[in-house]
């Protein structure tokens, strides 16, 4: 999406308790750009916080964008507006539509996993898969069925290929057995609470981690010991060098030194500062890139990341 997008809210319902959906349409009435499935919008919402949230409809909708908000308890402020005060006819501006998931139809078949709210970016890609003729099998886990999104219709349309796990009920999901059941060329997509995707990360990670694409709501967790040290980014299209020094972020040192940088949540999860590096190791601590980017070392998220030496050379 080159330009914003200005919208109204043209429908709102409750597909499960704590949950709200709503749908958006083009405010002028014309067709929405494409997206590919596993992507989210970026909202700016009337009391001025941006955030971001998975498209969760059809993608070959052209008309509406479709997500489905949790009512946060600990809500730093979006959840409790979409759940409190967004009503029918409002308008917000959507400022950017991103996919970090990297979603392939071409795969030889695809394991989704999903977690409590973590269903809504995976929804599209089964309607995708459905229209390739793709192999799938999802793994949906939730505390209760009366909170887990879709549930009903997807065991009417789909029982034969989704498996539920309801921990009130006793059922846990053994990732253990998914990997062994997926097959060697299989393509795992994974959404859901941080404690999952850790699980997912250590165990199909293990077995499969080219194969392993994760999103996240939150900031990943910070590694045991971690520590901040002072370092040199010196930014290429201007040779100016900034001393980013501890506590304190590149995006906000190389702003002050008169980058202009786009970002959203400044927390390393919905990649709008993404910047190239063209010298030097990123500390990756973003929850965006996979563990092939994060290898290759060729961008990096720098709201949150930093350098493993003492200087980078970054693409400003």
């Amino acid at each position: 999406m080159s330009a914003p997008t200005l919208v109204s809210v043209e429908r709102i319902d409750s597909p499960a308790d704590g949950v709200r959906r709503v749908r958006l349409a083009p405010a002028d009435g014309s067709a929405l750009p494409a997206w590919s499935p596993g992507a989210h919008v970026e909202l700016q919402l009337p009391n001025g916080l941006v955030r971001q949230y998975s498209l969760c409809g059809d993608p070959r909708d052209t008309r509406g964008w479709e997500l489905a908000v949790l009512r946060e308890e600990e809500s730093r402020g979006g959840s409790a507006f979409l759940h409190e005060e967004l009503g029918i006819g409002d308008e917000l501006l959507v400022t950017a539509v991103r996919d970090h998931f990297g979603f392939a139809v071409d795969a030889p078949a695809v394991v989704l996993i999903a977690g409590g709210i973590g269903i809504t970016p995976l929804l599209p890609m089964i309607v995708a898969l459905e229209d390739r003729g793709v192999p799938w099998t999802l793994h949906y886990a939730g505390r209760r069925r009366e909170r887990m999104v879709a549930l009903p219709s997807l065991l009417l349309r789909h029982a034969d290929r989704v498996r539920v796990y309801v921990s009130e009920e006793g059922a846990r999901l053994d990732l253990a057995s998914v990997v062994a059941e997926a097959g060697e060329r299989a393509v795992f997509y994974a959404c859901g609470p941080e404690r999952l995707l850790a699980d997912v990360e250590s165990v199909v990670g293990a077995a499969a981690a080219d194969r392993l694409r994760l999103e996240r709501f939150r900031p990943r967790e910070a590694a045991p010991g971690t520590v901040d040290e002072a370092f040199t980014v010196e930014l290429a299209e201007t040779g100016v060098e900034v001393e980013v020094p501890p506590g304190r972020s590149i995006l906000e040192a190389v702003r002050s030194a008169g980058a202009d940088v786009a970002s959203s949540c400044e927390e390393g999860t919905c990649g709008s500062c993404e910047t190239v590096v063209l010298d030097g190791r990123p500390d990756h601590r973003d929850s965006v890139l996979s563990e092939l980017e994060r290898e290759l070392g060729e961008t990096m998220m720098i709201c949150v990341s930093r350098a493993c030496g003492t200087r980078l050379v970054l693409e400003l």
